[in-house]
Parts: structure tokens; sequence; C-alpha cells
């Protein structure tokens, strides 16, 4: 295969593989499991090959059907969408394995589902398209009603409500707002987009502003930002593990929208819409940490204060996002990779720890590093540490170079104040909630927990990725460094997509009917 044919491997690999899982599921769970499991595994090389000549800072475009932009539908290779490839891709490949152990088996499709779920995904970080990013959300949301009502339960179907009405809103607010915005601009293709909005007259910038608002109001939706956060805690704390921890990417879809449509179209040189949401995000951000603060502190269930934390990480990457320069863009991006991780994991361990207590008639075991209660314990620790940004793993670095980053701004204190507020919070509540599953002993107790083994490899899959990611800090702020200057620096997008030439045929039929 050439080389620009693998941009579009991680979207069609997982169609393909939903299409026949659809079949294989109703007659053999075993070849199922095999099949996700080979071309989850498969996208992870694939995405890693796509961060590596991404890093050449060369944005590359694919054109689907082979027509030019804007007029026929394109995929962008750059540092960004590759990045967020690689995260899909590992978290995914943890979800899987963990639910190997019997957890797909509690509802129909669960394989086909998940398979859909990372097409929509992966098309949604690729798409250079605005509508088609509409329809991989609308993919990628399908998908997740199934996962998320799978195992059934009336916590489940309760969440689920809330999950598609409000889902269902954005969407269409989404509609709206792209029928507004190829209305006035004849397009959508996000390339042509940034031209031709950069190039309107006042007689539209109204319409324009309304629509760029609309779309703002929709990615914070996605992306859980104040005062469209409520349905996330209850959606993502009744879910299964896998799925729960697959939603921790899902939520990030909406960051990146943001952070793409927002440095593209309606950036600095966005003429009568430049700008646009950098008023509102900063201080909806700084709203959204402290609110999420409060959840952490409120929450009485292992669940439900992880599900907080999702939050709290949105938060602090849209801050990131809201304070606009590339030092904070950057500390953003790089605080995303521990964060996802880590929100991931926390959910796996909070089954793995709901399956060891309350067990009646099982002893603890006679203690050392073979108990449940220090196994779990220390990986607790460990993710709690990471979650909270403490040194010295990967978030506490993040966090420091958003605040560094954000020193005098306009928004320096509220930056500052609610950085620091949540991640006392987070201190606090992860510290009460540790003592309370690991120091009360008659309440951890040894249950055999189906093909733990995979469970187990799936949480040591995340764990040391999270580990490993202080010990690559400076590659990794080196790419991310890198990363927000091209987000910032347009230029290179446009001229990557716009002037994307189709490739000559191999062979003209026009020749072949002169001859005849």
């Amino acid at each position: 295969m050439n080389w620009p044919h693998w941009i579009i491997v991680p979207v069609v690999l997982p169609l393909l593989a939903a299409g026949l899982l659809i079949l294989v599921e109703r007659h053999s769970l075993a070849l199922a499991r095999a099949l996700s499991l080979a071309v989850t595994l498969a996208l992870l090389p694939v995405s890693v090959y796509l961060m590596w000549h991404a890093s050449s800072d060369q944005v590359e475009a694919y054109l689907l059907g082979n027509w030019r932009a804007p007029f026929g539908i394109a995929l962008a290779l750059d540092r960004l969408a590759a990045l967020m490839l690689v995260l899909t891709a590992v978290i995914a490949l943890a979800a899987l394995l963990y639910a190997r152990s019997g957890l797909d088996e509690k509802g129909p499709h669960f394989h086909t589902l998940f398979q859909v779920q990372l097409m929509g995904l992966n098309g949604a970080f690729l798409t250079a398209d605005l509508f088609n990013l509409f329809v991989f959300f609308e993919v990628l949301l399908i998908a997740s009603y199934g996962l998320l009502l799978h195992g059934a339960g009336a916590a489940r179907l309760r969440a689920s409500l809330h999950y598609v009405t409000f889902n269902l809103t954005a969407s269409a607010l989404f509609l709206i707002a792209v029928s507004m915005l190829y209305g006035i601009t004849g397009t959508l293709s996000m390339a042509d987009l940034a031209e031709r909005i950069a190039g309107a007259g006042e007689d539209s910038a109204a319409l324009i502003q309304a629509a760029g608002l609309l779309l703002l109001v929709v990615f914070c939706i996605k992306a859980a930002l104040l005062p469209l956060y409520f349905w996330l805690p209850d959606t993502y704390g009744a879910a299964t593990p896998p799925a729960a921890a697959l939603f921790a990417i899902m939520t990030k879809v909406g960051v990146y929208a943001i952070a793409r449509v927002y440095t593209l179209v309606f950036g600095e040189d966005g003429g009568v819409a430049a700008g646009l949401a950098q008023p509102w995000l900063a201080w909806l951000a700084v709203g959204t940490l402290l609110l999420a603060a409060l959840g952490v502190l409120a929450a009485r269930q292992l669940r439900s204060l992880v599900a907080y934390l999702v939050i709290a990480s949105a938060g602090t990457l849209l801050l990131a996002l809201g304070i606009g320069s590339e030092q904070t863009i950057a500390a953003g991006l790089f605080y995303m990779v521990p964060s996802t991780l880590v929100a991931a994991a926390l959910f796996l361990l909070a089954d793995r720890i709901a399956a060891a207590r309350h067990v009646a008639g099982d002893a603890l075991d006679g203690g050392g590093w073979n108990s449940p209660r220090e196994r779990l314990g220390v990986l607790f620790f460990i993710l709690a540490v990471s979650a909270a940004g403490l040194p010295p793993l990967a978030g506490f670095l993040g966090k420091a170079q958003l605040l560094a980053g954000a020193t005098d701004t306009p928004v320096s204190v509220g930056a500052w104040a609610s950085v620091l507020l949540s991640s006392l919070a987070m201190v606090i509540a992860l510290s009460r909630a540790g003592s309370t599953l690991f120091w009360k002993g008659e309440q951890l107790g040894v249950r055999p927990l189906g093909s733990s083994g995979q469970q187990r490899l799936a949480l040591t899959l995340l764990t040391v990725a999270l580990l490993a990611a202080p010990l690559v800090a400076r590659p990794l702020s080196s790419y991310t460094g890198a990363t927000a200057a091209q987000l910032m620096e347009r230029r290179g997008y446009l001229d990557a997509v716009l002037s994307k030439s189709p490739v000559p045929p191999a062979w003209d039929v026009r020749e072949g009917m002169v001859k005849e």
C-alpha cells in the first residue's frame, strides 16, 4: 500500500470489521473477540506510523473519491490528528482487553458497536470537512448509545435518556449551524471555509458569528463544559467499565473540535469572526473546573468521582484553549495525554475494586503483595497521584506549564485559582476514597473474577503508559509544542488541503474509447 492510503486505514479498518462482526457475533463469540482484538491491535502501529509521519510538520491531505477540495471530501493528517489517533488506539486496546473477560457477553453486538465507535472517533479526528465532522459525530454517538445500554439495567436506561436527549439537541444545533455557514459561504470544507470567512463582508458578519457561537455550544456539550456537562456524571457512571473507559476519549472529541475549528476557521485571521470563542471559553473553563472540584468532593461512589475527574480534565484543556497562546495550548495538549489515560484506567480499576468488596464469607489474603488490598491499593495510589496532578507524574508537568503560560493574561487569577483549587479538591476526594476503600479491611475480600488476566493486562497497559509519560516528557513536550505551533499557523493546513491535486488515473478510459 502506498503511503498516502494509510491515512484512511483508521477509518476503513474498523468499518470493515464492524460489517463482519455483525455476522460473526451471532455464531461465535470467540471468533468475534479474536477479530475485534486483531483489528484494534492493528490500529496501534498504524496510528504510531501516522504520528511518525506527521512529526515532519507536513500536513497531508487525502482526497476521497479523488475529487479536489472543496468539491470533494478530504481527510487531513497533521500533528494533532495523529496524537488523537494514537491516544484512541491505546485506550481502545485496553478497554477491549478488559471487556474480553466476560463483560462483552452481557448484551448483543458489543464488538460491532465498539468498532463503529472507533470508526467515528478516528473519522472525526481526520476529517477536513465540517459536514463530515457532523457525520462522524453521529456515527460515534449512535454507537455510544448502544454501548451505554450494554448490559441493561434501570440506571443505564435512565442515564441513556438524558444522554440521548442532550446529544440529539446538540446534533440539531450542529446541523443548523452547518446549514447557516453553507448558506453564507457555499462551502463546508474547513480550509475553504476559513478563507471565505476571512474575506467575508460586514453584511454577513452577524450570521457567521451566530453560526460560530452555535457550533461552540455544540462542541461544549460534547466536551462537557459548564453549564452543559450535567449529562456526563450519570452517563459515565452507569456505563460498563470498558465502555466508560472508551468514553474518556469520546469527551476529547469536543475539545479537539474546538481546537480545530476555532484556530482554523474562527482564529486570529478569521476576519469578521476572528477570536470568536476567546471572550467566552476561558471563563467557562474556569467555572467548569470549580464545579468539577465540588463534584469530586460531593461524589459518594468511585465511578461518579472519576466522571467528575473527566469533567475537570476537559475544563483544564479548554482553559488552555481559551487563553489561546501557543504556550498554553502546548501545555493543554501535553496534559491531555496523562489525564485521558488515567481516567480510562480509573474506570477499569473501579470495577476491579467493586468486585473485591462486600464479599460475604471470603477472607482477606494473609497480607503481602499477593493480597488484593495491597495490589489494588498501590495501583489506586499511582492513578490517584496522576489524576490529582501531583509530581513526579506527567499530569503535574502539564498543569505547571499551563499555569506558567497563564501568567500575565486577563484570566491569570481565575486560571491559577481554578487549577489549584480543583487539584486540592482532587487530592482530598481521592485520599478520602482511598482510605474508605483500603483502610477498612473487612470491606475488601477475594473473589474470582472471570478472565482476570485480561483485566490485569488492560490495567497494566494503561499504568505503564502513565508511568512512561514523565520518562518521555521532553520528546512529548517537544511534540505538543510543535503541534500548538502548527495549529496557530493555519496556512500549512489550508495549502495542504486546497492545493492537493487528484491522483492521475492509471488508465484513461477515453483513450480506450478512441482506439476502439
